[in-house]
């Protein structure tokens, strides 16, 4: 099929409609110069998973890119969590508190779906692209700029730009690495989960109302696991996550496979220290088993147009946390990846969807100055150096920060002084990014390349 023709915009095809995809193409909404598709392979926009933690940079991320994209959180029914709360579930210190982390911006919880229709809503119509998986990027032919992108209905689409928002699987960055390369394929980071959502009123019977008094999340650290709980959906729902630290016979280790089927003894085994966790029962049996699943969720689904993971599947699911190895590079010619397609990270810090807003802010701030697709690859240079470091200081420190809140740190364990010393400071470089200056670093950079490029001409 004959490809479609250039523009005179600079034309940008984002591969992926999920929350890092919507989020880069709200952004591009205001530049007149640029032209933006999205291309999502399914055959609907749509998120998986039920909530998702929008982290204080994370938010300023997208207040830096408009004030529209930020307020598509409260539209979408994000709910403040006013602080963690973490406590001791095993040991001599079972059902003490750890520590609160608070600070003076909340984190915010919302659920995917709702948050991702929210972003979606300003894109025209005709820019959004369902039933169109990406299966070949290559140059465009002689005498022309750009690259040409085949899908699997055999239509081809021209673009100076494709941005890979396709996921932690996408075909982006296959492309961009190559199949072989260490850090194409995501890794199992030795850690397992199942999840849940249950209505707001049956979660405090279930657990009790003393930890429902205000919008907090809680976690409770214990051996080799944690358990996670927290509110949603403007204070009507509750999610409920039990994690588990793999002793090497998960099940995940030499398996390509992201969810298997779980029993009520593989969980009993996994939490069979904890007897003296006061939510532990509850977890196991009205949150994570089938005989015990959840009918009443009918106004969130009727609201998000989803169902939760339980109501989706005959059986109980656990899923496997991966993440990405360091990847080299970001760019490749006129293709870039970002979120989870540049650096699935576990969710011990809850910094996922942050790095993605990260990386949209960036890309905004760069492709706003682009006006001819010659600068295209300074601008792709910049964001490479700015962004690549410090996402994947952030997939290192969510691991290893995993590891501690399971209780499963060597040397720490679940000692309370100890694991107050080493969780105390772990969010702070996370947290505390200046975004402007963030920006203004990125600018910079692209400038300098510019101008080397001049001189060099």
């Amino acid at each position: 099929m004959e490809a479609s023709k250039p523009t005179n915009r600079l034309r940008i095809a984002i591969s992926g409609g999920g929350l890092a995809g919507a989020t880069i193409a709200s952004a591009l909404q205001s530049n007149p110069h640029l032209e933006v598709n999205i291309y999502e392979s399914a055959a609907q926009f749509s998120e998986r998973g039920a909530a998702v933690g929008i982290s204080v940079n994370g938010q300023r991320a997208l207040e830096e890119i408009s004030t529209e994209v930020r307020d598509a959180l409260d539209k979408a029914g994000a709910v403040k969590m006013n602080s963690s709360r973490l406590m001791i579930a095993t040991g001599p210190a079972a059902g003490s508190l750890l520590f609160d982390l608070a600070g003076a911006e909340p984190t915010l919880v919302v659920h995917r779906a709702a948050f991702l229709q929210e972003l979606l809503k300003p894109i025209p119509s005709g820019s959004l692209h369902a039933n169109k998986k990406l299966v070949k990027i290559q140059d465009a032919p002689d005498g022309e700029k750009g690259i040409l992108l085949t899908f699997a209905d055999g239509s081809v689409e021209h673009a100076d730009l494709l941005i890979g928002a396709d996921g932690i699987h996408g075909f982006v960055r296959k492309y961009l690495l190559g199949d072989n390369h260490p850090a194409t394929d995501a890794k199992f980071a030795g850690f397992w989960d199942c999840r849940s959502l249950v209505p707001f009123e049956k979660a405090k019977k279930l657990l009790g109302e003393e930890y429902f008094k205000e919008d907090r999340q809680y976690g409770w650290i214990g051996d080799g696991a944690m358990l996670l709980h927290d509110v949603l959906d403007n204070g009507k729902t509750v999610q409920c996550v039990a994690a588990i630290f793999s002793d090497g016979n998960s099940g995940f280790e030499d398996s390509k496979s992201w969810k298997t089927p779980i029993d009520r003894k593989k969980l009993e085994d996994a939490l069979a220290t904890w007897k003296e966790c006061p939510i532990t029962q509850g977890i196991i049996d009205h949150f994570l088993l089938p005989e015990y699943r959840y009918s009443n969720l009918e106004s969130l689904e009727r609201k998000i147009g989803t169902k939760s993971l339980l109501l989706e599947n005959p059986e109980p699911l656990a899923y496997a946390e991966y993440h990405h190895l360091d990847a080299p590079t970001y760019i490749k010619g006129n293709v870039c990846l970002m979120g989870d397609a540049a650096h699935a990270m576990t969710p011990w810090q809850g910094s996922g969807a942050g790095m993605a807003f990260e990386d949209a802010m960036v890309l905004q701030t760069l492709l706003a100055d682009v006006r001819d697709a010659s600068q295209l690859a300074a601008a792709l240079q910049a964001y490479d150096a700015t962004c690549r470091p410090r996402s994947q200081r952030v997939v290192a420190s969510s691991r290893e920060t995993g590891v501690i809140l399971c209780g499963s740190a060597p040397e720490i364990g679940v000692e309370p002084d100890k694991l107050l010393a080493s969780l105390a400071t772990r969010w702070g470089f996370i947290h505390e990014l200046d975004m402007k200056a963030h920006k203004a670093e990125a600018r910079s950079l692209t400038h300098e390349l510019l101008r080397g490029d001049a001189h060099g001409a």
